[in-house]
Protein backbone atom coordinates (compact mmCIF):
# COMPACT_ATOMS: atom_id res chain seq x y z
CA UNK A 1 0.00 0.00 0.00
CA UNK A 2 2.25 2.65 0.67
CA UNK A 3 5.24 1.36 -2.43
CA UNK A 4 1.77 2.16 -4.18
CA UNK A 5 1.38 5.68 -3.06
CA UNK A 6 4.84 6.31 -3.02
CA UNK A 7 4.55 5.43 -7.09
CA UNK A 8 1.87 7.75 -7.55
CA UNK A 9 3.37 10.84 -5.74
CA UNK A 10 6.39 9.99 -7.50
CA UNK A 11 4.53 9.99 -10.91
CA UNK A 12 2.77 12.87 -9.96
CA UNK A 13 5.86 14.28 -9.39
CA UNK A 14 7.89 13.93 -13.20
CA UNK A 15 4.50 14.47 -14.70
CA UNK A 16 4.21 18.57 -13.00
CA UNK A 17 7.92 18.80 -14.16
CA UNK A 18 7.65 18.15 -17.25
CA UNK A 19 4.70 20.69 -18.03
CA UNK A 20 7.12 23.52 -16.16
CA UNK A 21 9.92 22.06 -18.17
CA UNK A 22 8.44 22.33 -21.75
CA UNK A 23 6.66 25.94 -20.24
CA UNK A 24 10.18 27.30 -19.34
CA UNK A 25 11.78 26.19 -22.60
CA UNK A 26 9.19 28.12 -24.46
CA UNK A 27 9.55 30.90 -22.51
CA UNK A 28 13.72 30.53 -22.99
CA UNK A 29 12.96 30.41 -26.58
CA UNK A 30 11.87 34.10 -27.71
CA UNK A 31 15.12 35.37 -29.44
CA UNK A 32 15.29 37.95 -31.76
CA UNK A 33 15.53 37.60 -35.11
CA UNK A 34 16.97 40.04 -37.60
CA UNK A 35 13.31 41.11 -39.06
CA UNK A 36 12.18 42.30 -36.11
CA UNK A 37 12.13 46.04 -35.31
CA UNK A 38 12.43 48.27 -32.15
CA UNK A 39 11.32 51.47 -30.52
CA UNK A 40 8.01 50.75 -32.37
CA UNK A 41 6.46 53.19 -30.00
CA UNK A 42 7.27 56.72 -31.51
CA UNK A 43 9.80 58.42 -28.38
CA UNK A 44 9.54 62.58 -28.49
CA UNK A 45 12.05 63.76 -25.81
CA UNK A 46 9.85 65.97 -23.29
CA UNK A 47 10.13 69.84 -24.24
CA UNK A 48 12.31 71.85 -21.99
CA UNK A 49 11.10 75.43 -20.53
CA UNK A 50 12.58 77.93 -22.02
CA UNK A 51 15.64 78.74 -19.24
CA UNK A 52 16.52 75.17 -19.81
CA UNK A 53 16.37 75.33 -23.18
CA UNK A 54 18.76 78.16 -23.60
CA UNK A 55 21.29 76.04 -21.24
CA UNK A 56 20.82 72.98 -23.21
CA UNK A 57 21.26 74.74 -26.58
CA UNK A 58 24.64 75.89 -24.98
CA UNK A 59 25.06 71.72 -23.95
CA UNK A 60 26.36 70.48 -27.27
CA UNK A 61 27.07 66.99 -26.09
CA UNK A 62 23.08 66.37 -24.92
CA UNK A 63 22.14 67.45 -28.44
CA UNK A 64 24.09 64.77 -29.54
CA UNK A 65 22.49 62.28 -26.83
CA UNK A 66 19.19 63.41 -27.77
CA UNK A 67 19.70 62.77 -31.38
CA UNK A 68 21.11 59.59 -30.13
CA UNK A 69 17.63 58.57 -28.85
CA UNK A 70 15.97 59.34 -31.79
CA UNK A 71 18.19 56.25 -33.82
CA UNK A 72 16.14 53.38 -31.51
CA UNK A 73 12.74 53.54 -33.68
CA UNK A 74 11.84 50.96 -35.47
CA UNK A 75 15.23 49.36 -36.06
CA UNK A 76 16.66 45.77 -36.35
CA UNK A 77 18.99 44.38 -33.33
CA UNK A 78 22.27 45.11 -35.23
CA UNK A 79 21.31 49.15 -35.36
CA UNK A 80 20.52 49.02 -31.74
CA UNK A 81 24.17 47.31 -31.23
CA UNK A 82 25.46 50.29 -33.24
CA UNK A 83 23.54 53.01 -31.62
CA UNK A 84 23.51 51.37 -27.96
CA UNK A 85 27.70 51.86 -28.27
CA UNK A 86 27.00 55.03 -29.68
CA UNK A 87 25.17 56.71 -27.39
CA UNK A 88 27.38 54.91 -24.45
CA UNK A 89 30.24 57.21 -25.52
CA UNK A 90 27.66 59.94 -25.48
CA UNK A 91 26.65 59.59 -21.96
CA UNK A 92 29.95 59.01 -21.03
CA UNK A 93 30.40 62.57 -22.86
CA UNK A 94 27.45 64.48 -21.22
CA UNK A 95 28.59 63.19 -17.64
CA UNK A 96 31.84 65.17 -18.44
CA UNK A 97 30.88 67.98 -19.94
CA UNK A 98 27.80 69.18 -17.48
CA UNK A 99 27.28 72.73 -17.48
CA UNK A 100 28.43 73.97 -14.11
CA UNK A 101 24.59 75.78 -13.66
CA UNK A 102 23.27 72.24 -14.11
CA UNK A 103 26.08 69.99 -12.62
CA UNK A 104 23.68 69.47 -9.02
CA UNK A 105 22.87 66.69 -7.26
CA UNK A 106 19.78 65.55 -8.44
CA UNK A 107 20.42 66.80 -11.88
CA UNK A 108 23.48 64.47 -12.34
CA UNK A 109 21.85 61.12 -10.41
CA UNK A 110 19.29 61.44 -13.03
CA UNK A 111 22.01 61.54 -15.68
CA UNK A 112 23.61 58.89 -14.10
CA UNK A 113 20.49 56.94 -14.02
CA UNK A 114 20.05 57.19 -17.60
CA UNK A 115 23.87 56.78 -18.52
CA UNK A 116 23.02 53.19 -16.59
CA UNK A 117 19.94 52.58 -18.72
CA UNK A 118 22.23 53.16 -21.72
CA UNK A 119 24.53 50.26 -20.40
CA UNK A 120 21.98 47.96 -19.88
CA UNK A 121 20.38 48.31 -23.28
CA UNK A 122 24.13 48.08 -24.79
CA UNK A 123 24.43 45.07 -22.58
CA UNK A 124 21.44 43.15 -23.68
CA UNK A 125 21.98 43.63 -27.16
CA UNK A 126 25.32 42.44 -27.10
CA UNK A 127 24.33 38.93 -25.37
CA UNK A 128 24.54 35.65 -27.49
CA UNK A 129 20.69 34.83 -27.25
CA UNK A 130 19.06 38.20 -27.17
CA UNK A 131 15.41 38.20 -25.92
CA UNK A 132 13.47 40.97 -28.01
CA UNK A 133 10.84 41.85 -24.71
CA UNK A 134 14.33 42.34 -22.88
CA UNK A 135 15.46 44.96 -25.53
CA UNK A 136 12.03 46.71 -25.54
CA UNK A 137 11.98 46.70 -21.47
CA UNK A 138 15.15 48.12 -21.91
CA UNK A 139 14.36 50.94 -24.78
CA UNK A 140 11.45 51.58 -22.21
CA UNK A 141 13.51 51.91 -18.95
CA UNK A 142 15.98 54.22 -21.07
CA UNK A 143 13.18 56.46 -22.44
CA UNK A 144 11.62 56.97 -18.43
CA UNK A 145 15.14 57.97 -17.16
CA UNK A 146 15.93 60.42 -19.74
CA UNK A 147 12.33 61.96 -19.21
CA UNK A 148 13.23 61.63 -15.48
CA UNK A 149 16.46 63.95 -16.57
CA UNK A 150 14.25 66.63 -18.16
CA UNK A 151 12.24 66.56 -15.57
CA UNK A 152 14.37 67.36 -13.01
CA UNK A 153 16.29 69.92 -15.50
CA UNK A 154 13.12 71.64 -15.74
CA UNK A 155 12.51 71.74 -11.83
CA UNK A 156 15.67 72.92 -11.08
CA UNK A 157 15.41 76.51 -13.29
CA UNK A 158 11.33 76.37 -11.83
CA UNK A 159 12.68 76.71 -8.46
CA UNK A 160 15.40 79.00 -9.07
CA UNK A 161 12.59 81.46 -10.98
CA UNK A 162 10.49 80.79 -7.76
CA UNK A 163 13.60 81.90 -5.93
CA UNK A 164 14.18 85.05 -8.01
CA UNK A 165 10.63 86.42 -8.19
CA UNK A 166 10.26 85.74 -3.70
CA UNK A 167 13.32 87.58 -3.29
CA UNK A 168 11.82 90.53 -5.67
CA UNK A 169 9.07 90.58 -3.58
CA UNK A 170 10.95 90.50 -0.39
CA UNK A 171 12.53 93.81 -1.35
CA UNK A 172 9.19 95.33 -2.93
CA UNK A 173 8.02 94.80 0.80
CA UNK A 174 11.25 96.10 2.25
CA UNK A 175 11.13 98.89 0.28
CA UNK A 176 7.19 99.45 0.90
CA UNK A 177 8.41 99.44 4.94
CA UNK A 178 11.00 101.42 4.26
CA UNK A 179 8.98 104.04 2.53
CA UNK A 180 6.12 104.39 5.26
CA UNK A 181 8.76 104.95 8.20
CA UNK A 182 10.16 107.35 6.22
CA UNK A 183 6.85 109.12 6.26
CA UNK A 184 5.80 108.22 9.84
CA UNK A 185 9.58 110.12 10.46
CA UNK A 186 8.84 113.17 8.13
CA UNK A 187 5.30 113.24 9.88
CA UNK A 188 7.01 113.13 13.52
CA UNK A 189 8.88 116.29 12.94
CA UNK A 190 6.82 118.03 11.40
CA UNK A 191 4.69 117.37 14.45
CA UNK A 192 7.92 118.56 16.82
CA UNK A 193 8.23 121.51 14.50
CA UNK A 194 4.86 122.68 15.16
Amino acid sequence: MRLRKFWHILGALVLISCGKTSETQEQETVVQDNTTSFGARQYKLPSFSEAAQKQIQQWKAFEDFENGLTRFQKVGIEAIKNNSERLLITTDSITKTIPDTLNQSPIYARLLVAKTRVAMLHQEVRKSRVDSAQVEDQLKELYKATNDLVLQINEKFEREAIDVQRLEEEEKERQEQKRFLDSVYQAELKDQKN
